[in-house]
């Protein structure tokens, strides 16, 4: 294992590249092939995690709502990195992608027919945390399939990973066209993009794993040995700042709807796409600034942002909300979508699965998992009556970023030199 992990790749010297060879993949799999499965994949995940609060409020089940977001939480403390091992090492990464879509969309129609027909509360947050389960790990399969056809990860990642953004918008947008903003159907709808990602992901190539060695232990069958990359202080920095980024941030999609209507916007679904306008610039101009800007300094301003973001919700006016909403996705893809970056670029190849299925678990588990649970308990001491204290609760979010800003700072190096790890 240390032989493995000792074959770590630093970010090399950027030479400026021709836009042929840029967004040039493999000669098997065109660019628009991959640019359609991130665009259904996030239009499916939209459709469900941006209405979910008003359409458990909606259907009596407000009291749920914190745990229904935690699910995700718990689901990625085990699933990610169980798929990503698999993935690694056993099974096609497309093939585990696609038999999770197809286990998503069962998982997410029982969760909307359960909601429908007023189960008890209990159920409902049992299917949804099945449903947490299955879509937990997705997100890094497609990354790790799409990565691994890439000539120039770094500089094509950004595009393509924009459609996924404009999926996301397209999702949005969806729910609102439909009326759907608090209503099962938008639950039904994301379980039909996840069975059409099922069946589109028969155009994927079928990426074989690295071979590995015959006798594996438990730990490593369930990914747990990834935890030992986290031994090299530039990557424990980045997967650890992840996690504690993602605290506050988990305030975001469930809180700022709310927000929305109690400053008088309908259609809080299609307000919050507005998220995805800098998203989807930042994406295309990433390749630009990786190659003219220190890593360092793209993930620090990607935390900048979201301190300014939550600064402007504390506003607490409609224009002062919406300014806030735009720049989310400025300030998502210059940290989240550079840390994957750094995961594709400095682990070994037969790592990078686990790898980007660790820095999801800290993502969506410790991170969310403590940020759901946290930013609901800090709502409802912002809510000592009937009306709740905005500003007080977004700056309160932003002074927790600032503190990540400065472990950052602090932490981070920046080292050009790989460290075998022991």
């Amino acid at each position: 294992m240390a032989a493995a992990c000792s074959r770590l790749v630093f970010f090399p010297n950027y030479d400026v590249l021709s836009a042929r060879i840029e967004l040039n993949t493999t000669r098997k799999t065109g660019f628009a092939t991959f640019a359609v499965l991130f665009f259904i994949q996030w239009m499916g995940l939209a459709a469900w995690t941006i209405p979910l609060t008003l359409v458990l409020q909606a259907h009596g089940l407000k009291s749920i709502q914190p745990y229904a977001f935690a699910t995700s939480a718990l689901a990625a403390f085990v699933s990610p990195l169980f798929f990503g091992a698999m993935a690694d090492r056993h099974v096609a990464p497309t093939k585990v992608l696609r038999r999770l879509a197809l286990a998503t969309a069962a998982a997410i129609t029982m969760a909307c027919t359960a909601i429908q027909y007023h189960w008890p509360p209990l159920v409902v947050l049992g299917l949804i945390q099945i449903y947490a389960l299955c879509v937990a790990p997705t997100s890094s399969l497609s990354t790790t399939i799409v990565m691994s056809q890439l000539a120039q990860p770094t500089r094509q990642f950004g595009p393509i990973r924009a459609m996924g953004t404009i999926g996301w918008m397209a999702g949005c947008w969806m729910i609102s066209l439909l009326q759907a903003d608090d209503s099962t159907l938008a639950g039904f709808s994301s379980a039909f993009m996840w069975l059409g990602l099922a069946l589109y992901s028969l155009r994927l190539p079928e990426v074989p794993p690295p071979e590995s060695a015959q006798h594996l232990t438990l730990r490593q069958r369930l990914g747990l040995d990834a935890l030992a990359l986290l031994r090299q202080s530039d990557h424990r920095v980045v997967f650890l700042t992840a996690a504690l980024f993602s605290i506050p941030l988990a305030a975001f999609y469930p809180f700022t709807p709310p927000h929305l209507a109690a400053v008088g916007m309908a259609h809080p679904a299609a307000w919050m796409s507005l998220a995805q306008t800098t998203e989807i610039l930042a994406m295309f101009s990433l390749a630009f600034i990786i190659t003219r800007v220190r890593l360092k300094w793209i993930l620090v301003a990607g935390l900048g942002i979201g301190l300014l973001r939550y600064l402007l919700c504390a506003g607490n006016g409609k224009l002062w909300l919406l300014a806030g909403i735009v720049l989310h996705g400025a300030s998502y893809t210059l940290f989240f979508t550079t840390a994957q970056i750094y995961v594709n670029e400095r682990m070994a190849p037969e790592w990078r699965a686990r790898a980007q299925a660790l820095l999801t678990l800290m993502i969506n588990g410790v991170g969310n998992f403590i940020g759901y649970l946290g930013t609901g308990w800090w709502y409802k001491a912002c809510t000592p009556g009937m009306a709740t204290n905005w500003p007080l609760f977004w700056c309160g979010l932003a002074g927790a970023i600032g503190v990540v800003t400065l472990y950052f700072l602090i932490t981070y190096r920046g080292i050009h030199a790989a460290k075998a790890l022991a």
